[in-house]
């Protein structure tokens, strides 16, 4: 081994601890890899930039891009519309077909972007009709994966893989080459979760309130004459030392303050918005200088769906989701600004799991220096007239149902799927590349103002594009230090009067368990190289070696890590890691099985 090639293997293991660690988010993770590679000269200036005109960053972005146009125009919306009426069927028969629908639609559109629609779609019929949505949220995300396995343009990984192959003189895939063997481990991965949702908890929807441990107090009270507190400032006051209240809101002179700072100073007449417990709440009504309006039980507040108690101003707590690239990823709730919430008032944060932070979820005290991740929930305190505006906060979504704005026409929710309809022909017949034809699907959902460029910055995940960007120069590195060829030497003698299968098999195995603890498209873009290595120096055909590559780096089923969705439908609360554990794991293992098999019989 050449310092070079140990140097790079230093580098991949640091990039593997920050992926499983959630050290940094991950383009951070990427502009790492690009300062590692040049600072150790394994790649030139020019190979170190190679990944932002990459062909698979160019299409990922570009499919990203029509994917925004059809959730905003309301093309999945659409397309899933039909699962509300089938309400009426027992479960055991609602999650398979639940999961081939959502499986399906994740062939051809954004599976992050589907599955979202159907949490939706779950948490409504959950609220509305009692249906467990444990059973369906886990299942809807696996068939989202399972789904963007079927075709070439379902995942950025498959992109990936491909333009890897191709780098490597290996011939293209086209459209439809392996869905096949996509729609193979989609029925085995439905029949096998459809069998095991008794696993899977019974939970229904839950009050918010128990869900936040809000076992508190709503109070408002008025500052009167002779109080101790009149000239002082919040901090100043036994209102900030203590550390079981807390003051939500100051009204003076019919102006509302919704983030009153400690150095806020208080006056005669103010009306404070407290969060407190009994004791305090007994000590406040008995305290001179404060005379207490109202006060409600949270467990009243906290169900708008199913309690009419108003506070004031018609106001509702609405519990809300982060999605990838939201603007509020990264920021503290002391960072976000009035306007960033539009008005809504924070009153606690359930923090996903992962592996730094695996027991406590719920900050409800000291909660405005917790930052935001994707899957955290955030609970907060809305106007009526500010929800609609709260909606529109992008890449954010309100996980209670309520009544929706139509914003488009049908005629754009039409053209944005004939757009659609459009890519997949012309790269289905290959009439065009992937990559030619999401660049005029992108030209035409612009030209026909099915969306509008504003939406594109905001909307597309720019991580994932920073992250291909970062480590597509890993993968040229690897050719450059030669440590593809070392690895896959080094594998020849393992594998040496080893049969295909076992090949295939390991090399499955390895990509299946990596993707499980970092991100899929760096397993990818870190594997697939390995793999095209080890076809050449066994002079087999590198095809059925980069589908193992394909398809191991998307079952990252096991941890609710290893992919975009389950992290989202993980931080809802609703599963622990064992449920991805024991379900994911078991439908891993078939699948390792079953595509060794398949991919091995093809050699």
């Amino acid at each position: 081994m050449s310092l070079e090639i140990a140097i790079l293997f230093l580098i991949i293991i640091v990039v593997i601890v920050f992926f499983a660690l959630e050290v940094f988010p991950v383009d951070k993770i990427a502009f790492f890899i690009l300062a590692a590679l040049l600072l150790t000269n394994l790649v030139s200036p020019e190979e170190a930039i190679s990944g932002f005109s990459s062909p698979a960053t160019i299409t990922v972005l570009a499919l990203m891009i029509i994917a925004i146009g059809l959730e905003t125009n309301g093309v999945i919306d659409w397309l899933a519309s039909g699962l509300k009426n089938l309400r009426v069927l027992p479960i055991f028969i609602m999650v398979p077909v639940f999961m081939f629908i959502a499986g399906s639609i994740s062939a051809f559109i954004n599976t992050t972007a589907v599955v979202i629609v159907f949490i939706k779609i779950i948490t409504e019929l959950s609220a509305k009709y009692d249906i467990p949505n444990s059973k369906l949220l886990l299942p809807i995300s696996f068939a989202g994966i399972i789904g963007g396995s079927c075709t070439l343009m379902g995942t950025s990984t498959n992109l990936i893989v491909n333009a890897v192959a191709i780098d490597r003189g290996v011939e293209r895939f086209s459209f439809f080459e392996f869905t096949w063997y996509g729609v193979i481990f989609m029925v085995i991965t439905i029949v096998i979760v459809s069998a095991l949702i008794k696993i899977l908890p019974n939970t229904k929807k839950t009050k918010i309130s128990e869900d936040y441990n809000l076992d508190e107090y709503i109070t408002k009270v008025i500052v009167t004459e002779n109080s101790s507190v009149i000239g002082k400032s919040i901090s100043e006051s036994f209102l900030y030392n203590n550390e079981d209240i807390e003051v939500l809101r100051l009204k003076r002179n019919g102006i509302i303050n919704d983030r009153p700072g400690k150095f806020t100073t208080l006056k005669e007449g103010d009306q404070l918005l407290l969060r407190c417990n009994l004791a305090n709440l007994i000590k406040l009504k008995d305290a001179k200088g404060f005379t207490v309006i109202k006060e409600e039980d949270n467990r009243k507040l906290a169900d708008p769906i199913t309690d009419s108690e108003e506070l004031e101003e018609n106001v509702q707590v609405v519990e809300i989701l982060m999605l990838p690239n939201s603007p509020l990823i990264g920021k503290s709730i002391k960072t976000v600004g009035w306007y960033d919430l539009h008005g809504a008032v924070p009153l606690a944060i359930r923090k996903r799991r992962n592996f730094r932070n695996p027991r406590r979820r719920i900050f409800n005290r000291g909660k405005d220096e917790i930052e935001l991740r994707v899957g955290d929930r955030l609970l907060v305190e809305v106007s009526e007239s500010a929800l609609d505006e709260l909606q529109k906060i992008e890449n954010v979504t309100i996980l209670q149902q309520h009544k929706n704005i139509e914003v488009t026409t049908k005629t754009k929710k039409y053209i944005s799927l004939a757009i659609l309809l459009v890519v997949i022909a012309l790269s289905a017949f290959s009439i065009f590349p992937i990559l030619k034809s999401a660049l005029i699907g992108c030209f035409l959902m612009i030209f026909t103002k099915c969306i509008d460029l504003g939406k594109i910055y905001s909307q597309v995940n720019w991580q994932i594009i920073f992250l291909l960007a970062g480590m597509i120069p890993l993968g040229v590195a690897m050719n450059n230090t030669g440590a593809d060829q070392w690895i896959s030497d080094q594998l020849l003698l393992i594998f040496e009067n080893q049969t295909d299968i076992i090949v295939i098999g390991i090399l499955f195995l390895v990509t299946m368990v990596l993707s499980g603890f970092i991100s899929n498209n760096a397993t990818a873009i870190i594997i697939t190289p390995i793999a095209i290595s080890i076809a050449a120096s066994m002079q087999m055909d590198p095809k059925p070696f980069i589908l193992s590559v394909l398809f191991a780096s998307n079952f990252s089923f096991f941890t609710p890590v290893g992919y975009q969705t389950n992290t989202i439908i993980y931080g809802m609360g609703i599963y622990r890691f064992r449920h991805f554990f024991i379900i994911g794991g078991i439908v891993s293992l078939v699948l390792w099985v079953t595509a060794s098999l398949l991919l091995s019989a093809s050699l």
